[in-house]
């Protein structure tokens, strides 16, 4: 089952939408009414679109090339070819796609404030409520993203800053221990207030603390493959190579996919969110 559709290419990157986006349309159908909804969709879509495109775009003028991104109902995934090795182009390209959501505020706030001097009444119809929720929105996904653990942005900001003086490995696993302990906590509580307080609704709460946590954990182990030397000095036999496994344990694998003309083996694309 295909579970994202091409919807075309932006900015040269091929965009995929989510199915589970749809889930996310209908809980806006449910709590606002025709053309509302439907503003609301095509607006929320619009900025989660170019928070990530904020990320590619930083990516690209770093030399690194975007796959594609996808959106999701809890946001969007850039996935890069590669993840910058230099502490100040990982800052600058996590710092990009909350920038974007805090100039598209900062545009709504101004224009909120323009259409109040023209007739305060514009406030309170339509525009003035679409342009309302849509400036809390930016500055909820500007704030949610900045939170310093992995897999947010915030969490590759806070690895870049405590990247020179601990070295990359140690910053990984301060800003992923961090996210996972968040984590725990927070689907911990979420649970006990599904329990106590019946909201089904907080289930989502809990789906997304465990995606923190797994993701937190993926980029730690995907760190320690990068950073950790191999066990013993022996080469690779053509045609293969070494793969991390986790525990300390590596294992030889088949060479299928090359990545630059000197023929190193392909790491594969890693997801930005």
């Amino acid at each position: 089952m295909q579970l994202s559709w091409k919807l075309g290419r932006v900015a040269g990157i091929d965009l995929y939408l989510h199915a589970t986006f749809l889930a996310m349309m209908g809980v806006l159908a449910m709590t606002h009414h025709g053309l509302q909804a439907v503003l609301m969709v095509t607006a929320l879509f619009g900025c989660v679109l170019l928070h990530e495109l904020g990320h590619a775009l930083m990516a690209r003028r770093f030399g690194i090339p975007t796959e594609h991104i996808t959106l999701y109902p809890i946001g969007g995934v850039a996935r890069l070819h590669r993840m910058p090795r230099e502490p100040a182009a990982e800052l600058l390209i996590a710092l990009a796609g909350p920038a974007v959501n805090v100039a598209i505020a900062l545009a709504l706030f101004l224009i909120r404030i323009a259409l109040g001097a023209v007739s305060p009444a514009l406030t309170t119809g339509l525009p003035g409520l679409l342009i309302r929720e849509l400036l809390v929105v930016n500055v909820l996904l500007a704030g949610f993203n900045l939170i310093p653990i992995f897999p947010m942005d915030g969490g590759r900001v806070l690895r870049a800053l405590l990247s020179a003086p601990l070295g990359r490995l140690r910053a990984t696993v301060i800003a992923a221990t961090l996210g996972q302990v968040l984590a725990i906590l927070a689907g911990v509580a979420c649970l006990v207030a599904v329990v106590l307080l019946r909201e089904p609704f907080l289930l989502m709460q809990v789906a997304l603390a465990a995606f923190i946590y797994l993701a937190a954990g993926a980029e730690l182990g995907q760190v320690r493959a990068e950073e950790d030397p191999l066990p013993t000095p022996v080469d690779a036999p053509a045609g293969y190579s070494w793969i991390y496994r986790g525990n300390g344990v590596w294992q030889l694998a088949p060479v299928i996919l090359l990545d630059e003309p000197d023929h190193r083996p392909y790491r594969g694309a890693r997801p930005w969110f």
